[in-house]
């Protein structure tokens, strides 16, 4: 309470207290104690409604004292079924959590974790994922700032995420206690295997596979694939105990079109516990078609390299970099890409309007744009002798195909010549320029398209740099090579453009993401934010239908399909307003990764009781680990101190004392003839 609140509280008693002896007590002729009363009742009435109208604020303080929080955290994935441990997983944890000690000592919290982490009492062990980095840093933003202790019931076989071995907090113990059969099976494992998802007709493609072994004695195992009843290849290879992996790899002949099935297996004639790690099911798609791209230039810069390296990540794609004089035919090629065109391409533009080849222009500051201006239609070129640096800013709007921000507006600057570009066409912006933080509105990436010629211009050399910052950024070129295939799929089509455009894979993996993406396009070619896309999936086989809706994203909508089981399945996307449509199929192939393992990770786990001052228990030993939590001084209860403040004016009872003091004033006074 502040001093200003105080002195008013007086004031208000010496107010409240004049008031009522002038009232009651300064003309009276009898003083009696009747006078006195309502004198006093008076006071009491004044001083409660001054009360209220300062309103002070009064503070309470309360002593709370809270338990430490007990994280007990259960796998609910399938592999703890696969390794015969659902129901010992569940004893463990109920003995744990129904314990009184652990419960008087601790605030116990459940949680389970497959590909996602969760507050959870109830447990099916049907995840199809494993995920043991979510639950370190999951229950570091859960419990910020405390000190807490972590049960982990696990086999420790992790199928996703990063190394869990540097996502718990090294501050807080956590006590790993070890689900499965720790005894030593002897096991052939096909741990992964490696291969193109398109390849080419009459080609020969690799497959590379990585074969594990685990026992304690000599053996030989016969590698094969198949298709369908047909084995394609076939070797025996041999293990020891100090020979425990093999990695074969094999080249099959692509000699049928379209998507193709094959088995890999290994088998002995020793006796395993799990043979579903023995198989992996693949494919391939075969295409009979490639398309052939190429960089005519007259100059050497590392943009060459980086389009060649970023282009032919699609096993589509062929690049020849070629100099301008040097084309003699333009027939081989589907696509030129003109990298900062001059004088010397004269006959190359030419001849590209005769063949009707579509075109990639790429300018920069060795670019001559009077040339340029009379070789084609679709910009006008002001430019000057200085050259400016171009940062990217994404168009939103732009709808000739489907793409995501990959990070443009964290590339370093394109270099062009400076100067004005007027469009004359009819033009696509991906792309427009920036000068520092000034926007100039002028294309930086942009796409043509007129009477079935499709042109793609990019206004700016250095895209290497971008090709680079996008590693750096994701670890991996594959969003900026994503970019460029897309620009590649566009100009080597000359088919008109399609109202509803839906983007899959031809086969999936079980347990991975399945995706499907679809764009719906007005008779404007705009993106239709109101479209009502809706899917239908049947399997083949079982003629099972389910129906999903597409969610609109950011220039695309899409749905999750995760979940299907294995199988062919054939569907369709449909808009309802307009009823346009889709159909195509894809297959998912048999293969569950929770089911690959023989025994828990015994080592990992050890190593993260270690890295975080813990101990870890097998299920024997589970009297062991109540006792150790039990016991633990690290942890304690906290007594805090929690001061409430809370006005006056939210004191109805005050209010309600003022109006019986009221009532009681009037009648006193009615009953002694005073009104």
């Amino acid at each position: 309470m502040t001093t200003a609140t105080v002195l008013l509280i007086l004031l208000s008693i010496v107010i409240a207290g004049g008031l009522s002896f002038f009232q009651y007590l300064y003309k009276a002729n009898n003083k009696s104690n009747l006078y006195l009363l309502l004198a006093f009742l008076r006071f009491l009435i004044i001083f409660g409604v001054f009360i209220l109208l300062i309103n002070p604020i009064i503070s309470r303080k309360n002593l709370e004292i809270s338990k430490p929080p007990l994280a007990v955290v259960v796998d609910n994935s399938s592999s703890i079924t696969a390794l015969n441990a659902k129901d010992k997983t569940l004893e463990l944890y109920k003995k744990i959590i129904s314990n009184k000690a652990i419960q008087n000592k601790y605030k116990v919290q459940s949680f389970q974790f497959d590909n996602e982490f969760q507050a959870s009492e109830k447990f099916d062990f049907k995840g199809k994922q494993t995920n043991l980095d979510a639950i370190g840093k999951d229950l570091k933003n859960i419990y910020k700032n405390t000190s807490y202790p972590t049960v982990l019931i696990t086999d420790g076989n992790q199928t996703t995420g990063n190394d869990y071995l540097y996502s718990f907090d090294s501050a807080n113990k956590v006590y790993p206690l070890i689900i499965g059969d720790t005894t030593r099976f002897m096991d052939l494992k096909i741990n992964q295997l490696n291969v193109n998802k398109n390849v080419f007709y009459k080609n020969k493609f690799p497959v590379e596979t990585f074969i594990q072994y685990s026992g304690d004695k000599s053996i030989t195992a016969t590698f094969s694939i198949s298709q369908g009843k047909t084995v394609i290849s076939k070797q025996n290879i041999t293990f020891s105990p100090l020979k425990k992996s093999a990695v074969v790899t094999l080249f099959l002949p692509a000699d049928k079109i379209g998507l193709q099935l094959f088995k890999a297996s290994v088998t002995s004639i020793e006796k395993e516990k799990n043979n579903y790690n023995n198989i992996k099911n693949f494919a391939v798609e075969i295409i009979d078609q490639k398309t052939n791209i190429a960089i005519v230039s007259a100059l050497n810069h590392p943009d060459i390299g980086a389009l060649k390296r970023s282009i032919e990540s699609n096993l589509q794609r062929k690049v020849t970099v070629i100099k301008p004089k040097e084309i003699n035919t333009l027939q081989n090629y589907n696509i030129l890409i003109l990298y900062q065109p001059d004088a010397l391409f004269k006959s190359v533009f030419e001849n590209a309007k005769s063949a009707d080849v579509n075109t990639f222009i790429i300018t920069g500051t060795n670019t001559d744009f009077s040339f340029l201006n009379q070789y084609q239609n679709n910009f006008n070129f002001k430019m000057s002798g200085q050259n400016e640096d171009y940062l990217a800013k994404l168009n939103s709007q732009f709808n000739l195909f489907a793409t995501d921000n990959i990070g443009f507006e964290n590339f370093p600057p394109l270099q062009n010549t400076f100067g004005t570009i007027n469009t004359t066409g009819n033009i696509h912006v991906l792309l427009s320029s920036k000068i520092r933080a000034l926007e100039t509105n002028a294309p930086l990436l942009a796409f043509a398209e007129n009477k079935g010629k499709r042109s793609a211009f990019l206004l700016g050399e250095n895209i290497w740099k971008w090709r680079l910052q996008s590693y750096i950024d994701k670890q991996s070129f594959e969003k900026f090579d994503l970019l460029m295939d897309k620009i590649i799929q566009f100009l080597a089509s000359n088919s008109s453009r399609k109202s509803l455009v839906v983007e899959h894979e031809n086969f999936y993996n079980s347990g991975e993401a399945i995706e499907i993406s679809a764009q719906y396009f007005n008779k404007n070619y705009e993106f239709d934010e109101k479209a009502r896309l809706a899917i239908k999936v049947t399997n083949t086989e079982t003629k099972q239908t389910k129906n999903y809706d597409l969610l609109k994203g950011t220039n695309s909508y899409k749905v999750n399909l995760d979940g299907l089981p294995a199988g062919n399945y054939s569907f369709s996307v449909n808009e309802l307003n307009s009823k346009t449509s889709y159909s195509s199929h894809f297959k998912i192939l048999d293969f569950d990764i929770e089911k690959q393992f023989v025994n828990p990770d015994v080592e990992r786990l050890q190593q993260l009781a270690k890295q975080t001052s813990g101990t870890s228990y097998f299920p024997n030993q589970i009297d062991l680990l109540i006792q150790s939590l039990i016991e633990n001084q690290d942890y304690k209860d906290i007594q805090k101190e929690i001061i409430t403040k809370s006005p006056l004016i939210d004191w109805k009872w005050l209010l309600g004392l003022i109006l019986m003091l009221l009532a009681i004033e009037w009648f006193l006074r009615k009953y002694n003839g005073l009104l």
